[in-house]
């Protein structure tokens, strides 16, 4: 069995969270993530009394609060999920592509996260589309999943789009065509186009647009347009990494990118009510360099936690062209048809109805025991701790 981590985000959130409702001006998405991340797996949340067939050891199960913000509660969201994807992998060679803002750009989208995210999203895929259907390069139509992040490793804020390709796509014919091994499009062509397409989009939606504090003169169009001159100017990075060593890799990354969240509780390494101390990732160093430990302030550590909790309802994964989710399955089922390959999980021609696979996949709740792992079974309900609410 894993080590549980000495300390959680949990911790520092209850003994700092309600200073800050008092003291700060907290949104309704970052009162909800702190609510659900300060009770997950408490009493509050009620749970299950459970006894091990095996060893007859009853233990007590509280419930997840299921915020897609909170470090306990991704695990078993990112299975659920990746068992779903499975069956849609190809049997051909992934690529991944990194999509970057630059930080005069950033510096925007943390006054307008949903907007700003929306056309991070839009710019990329109207940049990997068209350059794939460029004659020149590919000349196919493509579809891939990207993934938002709004975080670098140490928690500072930096938007990027991971998104995972497959090596090729369906020309107009109705035919696959690879690329070439090892190469899937040119990197510096992404660049530009992403810059310019993104940009297009931003000055579009100035109207939209709020500014407050040091950039509160931006809500003039002409002080905006001036600002982002130098955006055009500067190389935008995108990159593509190797391609995955087959459907399993890319598994296994989408198992460690789709639900993670700006922090997990294994990188705390120390945490004192004043001060936390976690472990971050330097990429400008080489080798074993590259890691290394910071120390915040609860308060700042909590400030920038709090950065990268998403706007309501926002969807941070997404499908684009093949995957699009209103033809993803009739796609799949072509393209395994084409490619002529035995894929991981055969699923059949795609019907009109998906009410099967709707209540297929509906979690079933599982628990092993912490001391011999063998299956446990549910002996008692503890009821959710609801408190007296008064009139509205």
């Amino acid at each position: 069995m894993v080590a549980r981590p000495q300390w959680e985000v949990a911790d520092i959130v209850r003994d700092h969270a309600p200073a800050w409702r008092r003291e700060r001006l907290l949104n309704l998405r970052q009162l909800k993530a702190l609510s659900a991340i300060e009770r997950c797996r408490s009493s509050e949340m009620g749970g299950h009394v459970i006894r091990c067939e095996h060893c007859h050891d009853d233990q007590i199960a509280y419930n997840s609060c299921r915020n897609r913000h909170c470090p306990k509660c991704q695990g078993s969201a990112a299975k659920r999920w990746l068992e779903n994807r499975q069956s849609e992998l190809l049997e051909v060679p992934y690529y991944h592509v990194v999509f970057t803002m630059p930080a005069i750009v950033a510096r925007i989208a943390y006054q307008n996260p949903r907007l700003i995210y929306n056309l991070l999203f839009a710019a990329t895929a109207q940049t990997l589309l068209r350059i794939a259907a460029d004659p020149k390069h590919l000349g196919v139509k493509i579809g891939f999943t990207a993934v938002l992040h709004t975080w670098g490793s140490a928690l500072t804020h930096h938007p990027h789009l991971h998104c995972v390709v497959p090596g090729g796509g369906l020309t107009p014919q109705g035919q696959w065509k690879p690329c070439k091994p090892g190469f899937f499009l040119p990197v510096r062509v992404l660049s530009r186009l992403f810059r310019r397409v993104f940009l297009e989009k931003l000055v579009a939606s100035h109207s939209k647009l709020s500014f407050y504090g040091e950039i509160a003169h931006l809500s003039d169009i002409n002080a905006f347009r001036s600002y982002l001159t130098p955006a055009y100017k500067v190389d935008w990075v995108v990159y593509a990494k190797k391609p995955f060593a087959g459907p399993p890799a890319v598994l296994e990354y989408l198992s460690r990118y789709t639900h993670r969240v700006a922090i997990s509780n294994r990188r705390i390494t120390q945490y004192d009510t004043d001060n936390v101390t976690f472990k971050y990732k330097d990429y400008r160093a080489k080798g074993k360099q590259r890691f290394k430990t910071m120390t915040l302030t609860a308060n700042e550590f909590l400030r920038r936690f709090l950065i990268h909790i998403l706007p309501l309802r926002f969807h941070r994964i997404r499908h684009f062209g093949l995957f699009a989710n209103h033809q993803r399955k009739q796609n799949l089922w072509l393209l395994r048809k084409i490619l002529c390959t035995k894929s991981l999980v055969t699923i059949d021609k795609p019907t009109g109805s998906d009410e099967a696979s709707k209540t297929s996949n509906k979690p079933v709740p599982t628990f092993h025991c912490r001391a011999c792992g063998n299956s446990m079974i549910v002996i008692e309900t503890l009821l959710q701790y609801c408190p007296t609410r008064g009139p509205p």
